[in-house]
């Protein structure tokens, strides 16, 4: 600021050339240093920016999460058998298949299941089974009127495992356009 005083006093008094000549030097100088600065800054924010898009890129990876209906009525069958939830309402990741019925897990963690059973009068009943293996049931029995039943289960899994739900033999389901059979799971964090 005192520069340009000066530089104002030079120019009312007639002597400018020379003050106004270093100024511009000076104002030169201080110019390329704020570009130098500008630029490492600039090259500073492209890096945070790309780091950025590494993280977006990693955390949708990791998102995992599904849920489905059925849209008929199944059962009875004379043994256990695989439910095909084919009326999918989210499928994050892609890793539910509403042809087979089966969840194939995409990453090594814990996800959390969720299924819920309707059935008329008698008994309904499904075991969730991770790849051969039954991991719990939901069942209900009552002599008329509508049956229902749920349950929930959260489990350690590695990448490939397949999980799905398995009407029991011997027992129904049934549904149509108000979905009270659900199949649900998500990913809870990886390991």
């Amino acid at each position: 600021m005192a520069a340009i005083q000066k530089l104002l006093k030079d120019v009312v008094e007639g002597d400018c050339q020379g003050p106004l000549h270093a100024l511009l030097n000076e104002i030169v100088k201080q110019n390329q240093e704020q570009e130098a600065k500008l630029g490492g800054q600039a090259a500073k924010l492209e890096g945070q920016q790309t780091e950025i898009e590494k993280l977006k890129e990693q955390l949708q990876g990791k998102q995992v999460a599904f849920s489905a209906s059925l849209v008929t009525g199944d059962g009875p069958f004379d043994r256990n058998t695989p439910l095909v939830y084919k009326h999918v309402v989210t499928n994050i990741g892609n890793a539910y298949s509403p042809v087979t019925g089966n969840f194939t897990v995409p990453l090594k963690g814990a996800y959390h299941f969720e299924w819920h059973l309707f059935g008329k009068g008698g008994r309904t009943a499904a075991y969730l089974v991770k790849n051969s293996e039954n991991i719990f049931i939901a069942s209900e029995t009552k002599a008329s009127a509508g049956v229902s039943a749920s349950n929930g289960a959260s489990l350690l899994l590695e990448a490939g495992d397949v999980v799905s739900v398995h009407l029991l033999g011997g027992t129904t389901v049934i549904d149509d356009i108000h979905h009270y059979n659900t199949f649900s799971g998500h990913l809870l964090f990886t390991m």
